[in-house]
This record gives C-alpha cells, sequence and structure tokens, in this order.
C-alpha cells in the first residue's frame, strides 16, 4: 500500500518514517513538509493512503484533503484532539494523537489496508458478476450449454420449451418458459416483443409496420408489447 507523510516538523516525519519501516505492508513513496509538495506527488504518483499532520503553515491537513477530487484514504496525525469531530466527517480512517505510540500508529494502519482489500473484493466481485452477465447455461438434451448472449438472436416460445436462435443454424431447443429465460437474459439488450418472442436488439435489421425482421424471420409485434418495445427502439 503506497502511502506518504505530510508534517512540518522534521521529528514527526523521522518517527512516522520509523514505523512505516516496520510493517511490511506499507510503501513509503515520499514525505512532504508542506501541503503544495504533497499535492504536487499526489497529481504524480497513485497513494493509496496519506498520513498528514493538520497544524501547518498555509495549507493545513485538512484544507489539503478538502482541496483533493479523488481522495486516496487518509489519517491525521496531529496534537490537537479538538479536530477529531471535523477529521471524522470527512471520513478520515484514523485520527491519531501526538504522541503517537506505534501499536496505535499500527492499529490504523491495519485499518486502512482492511478497507482497502474490502473494496478491492467489491471491485472483484463486480466485474465477475460483469463478466458471468455476459452468458448463461440452458439445460438441452442431456448437458448444460453455455451460449454468449451476444450470439443470441431472438427466443421463440413453444408450450413447454423455448427455441433458441444463435449465429448457429440450428436452433438450441430446453425445456424452459419465456418468462424464466426473460429474467435470466436482463432487460438491456433484449426484449419481449410478443407473447411468444423475445428478440435482441442488436440483431434487429429492421422494423416495418407490425414486424421486427431479424434475418429472413418475420417476428410478429403483439398489441399489448408495442408501446414499450417503440419506446425501447426511439429511447
Amino acid at each position: 500500500m503506497k502511502c506518504i507523510i505530510i508534517d512540518d516538523e522534521p521529528l514527526a516525519l523521522e518517527l512516522l518514517e520509523d514505523f512505516i519501516s516496520k510493517i511490511s505492508f506499507l510503501e513509503l513513496v515520499t514525505s512532504c513538509s508542506n501541503g503544495f509538495e504533497a499535492t504536487t506527488v499526489l497529481q504524480d504518483h497513485k497513494i493509496d493512503l496519506i498520513f498528514t499532520d493538520i497544524e501547518m503553515p498555509d495549507f493545513s491537513g485538512i484544507d489539503i484533503i478538502k482541496s483533493l477530487d479523488h481522495k486516496p484514504m487518509f489519517v491525521f496525525t496531529t496534537a490537537y484532539s479538538h479536530y477529531a469531530v471535523e477529521g471524522f466527517n470527512l471520513y478520515a480512517i484514523d485520527y491519531l494523537v501526538k504522541p503517537i505510540p506505534f501499536h496505535r500508529f499500527l492499529k490504523a494502519a491495519t485499518r486502512a489496508q482492511n478497507a482497502l482489500n474490502l473494496k478491492q473484493e467489491e471491485l472483484s466481485g463486480h466485474l465477475n458478476e460483469e463478466a458471468a452477465s455476459k452468458f448463461i447455461f440452458v439445460k438441452s438434451e442431456y448437458e448444460n450449454l453455455k451460449i454468449n448472449l451476444e450470439e443470441i438472436k431472438y427466443i421463440e416460445g413453444l408450450k413447454d420449451y423455448i427455441k433458441i436462435y444463435v449465429n448457429a443454424d440450428k436452433p438450441i431447443l430446453t425445456l424452459c418458459s419465456l418468462k424464466k429465460i426473460e429474467d435470466k437474459l436482463g432487460r438491456a439488450n433484449f426484449i419481449r416483443v410478443h407473447k411468444s418472442f423475445i428478440v435482441s436488439l442488436k440483431h434487429i435489421h429492421s422494423v416495418q409496420r407490425n414486424r421486427i425482421i431479424i434475418d429472413e424471420k418475420r417476428i410478429p409485434i403483439g398489441l399489448n408489447y408495442k408501446d414499450e418495445f417503440i419506446k425501447k427502439i426511439e429511447g
């Protein structure tokens, strides 16, 4: 986890540098003696965590944090406890009052590390969910087939079965209802246009009166679905 220190007191900088060197998951990018120097570093480097004093000449730690459009995590390190409320209102990870003992510094660093891990897990989960949404599995005959959503042109409902038409010549036949497959597909790129048809918006060649043309197939637009379909393609 890449971090910087901002403090106008040389002894405070030296102490925090020593603390950081003892924590394996922290990597000190640089130490800054004022806010102006720190803002330059923050523009040029990807920083995960800031340790900053509050009362400094010209540019306070609070001013630094407020000036950032994209805020890394930050911990206030200060001799004054009365800034604590404002610090937490800015969503500080922690608030350390000088003189700072190592065990208290370690607790703040660990809290930041846990927060970063949680954020990365949430991002990973989102990406996995996004990737999973690009395909579905359907049972056909004696196997579960993986179908890429982009390949689906349209789906036709029969009685107890549906036919899924993809880029291959032969449709995939599976025991399923149109309602169930509609829920699987989502509504971003697919739309129900008839009691017996769901179409991919991507594969529509043209719309002729009350029919949709996909390849050579003329798919009827049901009266109960027409308004929503027109709104979708015009939107």
